[in-house]
Formats: C-alpha cells, sequence, structure tokens
C-alpha cells in the first residue's frame, strides 16, 4: 500500500512535464524519457490512464517501433530506399503515393499495430512476395510505413479486389497461359493470376512504382516489353527467359492485364 502511495505521489510531482495530459500510469511501471514530447502515447500508442494491464497495453508500440518519431531524417530515408529497392508503392500506398492494386499502408499504420506489420511482412499473404527480410530490415522498414502514414486521412479507397480460384482449374487468360507458370501479378481486371515463384512479380510493371529494369535504367512499357517478349537476350544476353511469341490480339490482352489505370495511383 506505502508502495503505490508512493509511486501515484512520484507520478503526480512528474505529471506537469508531460504539458497537462491525461494521467500517465504508464509511469508507475516504465521509467520516463523524452518528456518534452508531451505524452507517452504519441510514440507507443497505449492506454496511459488505464492500470489493468490488458488495456493499458492495447495496441502498444515498442519502442523500436517508434523511432520514427524521434525525427532521424538519415533513418527514414534508408527507409525509403528499402522501400524502393522492394518496390513495395508498386502494390501499395504509403506516404500518400503508390498504387492501390492492394491494401495501403498508410490506412493500415492506423488500424494495425506494429506486430500485426511485422507478422504480414515476416509471412505474406499469398500473391505478395516473401521479401526474406532480417528483422532489423523489418523494424526499419515498419518505422517508414508509420512515419509515411503521418498527418494523412485514412485512404478510404478500396484497393483491387483479389481473385481466387476455387474451382482447381487454370485460369485461360492470356497471362496465366502464357507467363504465369514463372511470374505473378496483381491486376485491375482480374485481381491476382499467375502461379510462378522463379520470376519477378509483374504487378504494376507500366507505373512509376516499378523497378526500372528494363534496360540502362529504363522504365517498363508496352513498346518495352514487347521487345523484351520477342527476343529478352537481345536485350540482356545473359537473361534466362526464352522469346514468348504472341499474336496481336494477346499482346493486347496482356496489355490490358498489365496496365494500372491513373486512378489508380497517386
Amino acid at each position: 500500500m506505502v508502495f503505490r502511495l508512493l509511486t501515484i505521489a512520484l507520478f503526480l510531482a512528474v505529471a506537469p512535464a508531460w504539458g497537462g495530459q491525461p494521467r500517465q500510469l504508464c509511469l508507475s511501471c516504465h521509467p520516463g524519457h523524452y518528456a518534452e514530447r508531451g505524452g507517452c502515447t504519441l510514440c507507443h500508442r497505449g492506454n496511459p490512464a488505464s492500470e489493468r494491464k490488458n488495456i493499458a497495453h492495447a495496441g502498444l508500440r515498442a519502442g523500436k517501433y517508434a523511432r520514427f518519431t524521434l525525427g532521424d531524417g538519415a533513418q527514414i530515408r534508408e527507409g525509403e530506399r528499402l522501400m524502393d529497392r522492394l518496390a513495395c508503392r508498386r502494390c501499395h500506398v504509403s506516404g500518400g503515393r503508390g498504387n492501390r492494386l492492394a491494401a495501403s499502408l498508410d490506412s493500415a499504420a492506423v488500424r494495425k499495430t506494429a506486430g500485426e506489420l511485422v507478422l504480414s511482412i515476416r509471412h505474406p499473404v499469398a500473391n505478395m512476395p516473401d521479401f526474406g527480410l532480417d528483422e532489423e530490415q523489418i523494424t526499419i522498414l515498419v518505422n517508414v510505413i508509420f512515419a509515411g502514414s503521418q498527418g494523412r486521412q485514412t485512404d478510404e479507397a478500396a484497393p483491387v479486389r483479389v481473385h481466387f480460384n476455387t474451382s482447381g482449374k487454370k485460369s485461360a487468360d492470356i497471362f496465366s497461359t502464357k507467363c504465369g507458370s514463372c511470374h505473378r501479378i496483381l491486376s485491375e481486371r482480374l485481381g491476382a493470376v499467375g502461379t510462378g515463384e522463379t520470376a519477378p512479380n509483374l504487378s504494376g510493371l507500366f507505373s512509376d512504382f516499378y523497378p526500372k529494369t528494363f534496360r540502362n535504367g529504363e522504365v517498363w512499357s508496352a513498346r518495352n516489353l514487347k521487345d523484351w517478349l520477342k527476343n529478352p537476350r537481345e536485350i540482356r544476353p545473359l537473361a534466362r527467359m526464352l522469346p514468348v511469341m504472341l499474336t496481336g490480339a494477346e499482346t493486347k490482352e496482356l496489355e490490358s492485364i498489365i496496365l494500372v489505370s491513373p486512378e489508380s495511383n497517386k
């Protein structure tokens, strides 16, 4: 009882340092730091007005996932470089930019805990690439996702609907028959198509957010794709992919599957 009274007295003594924020009962268990920032929840979320651990820790964000709140520009730039290298925005909106082929990371940062974001990266859902990131890379990525969502309204626009083939029959679209044994794609028209894991994921190929990997740092375009399919080794001598012969109609169909409309990117 005496310890409890001392704890409350200590809290009352330090409460003014938190700028008149609601009662910070976090301080009865955890040492205070960065008091000038104005309160525990600004960095860590949680509920500082409850002594019940399950309530106080609801949505809690561990310190390593709150690094972005310290305003370290170098760390944020490192996270942005990682996000660009992984081409996350070819499917997701983050920091207000990207394609709406999958869930908005800006919205996910509001709705999800850091732990849930970590699990979604470590154990990706179907049709999301498994990047094989280590724990520090995942931590950096989660921080840059949270940082990008700061001050942004929740993106209410629905992502492309993902279709699952429950009939057991192979899809008959041109991507599935000509490309799908090696590649996958999230498309506006057909949702998730392709079953391949041995070649790059082609989601958002014609958008600004796909890596510039055609030739000499060029972006992918319908014209470049035609040249590539005609003879990949003419573009890249060490390419392992064989030529893919398509009719004019098949080429147009493939382009329509890959295309991301302006309304679906930001």
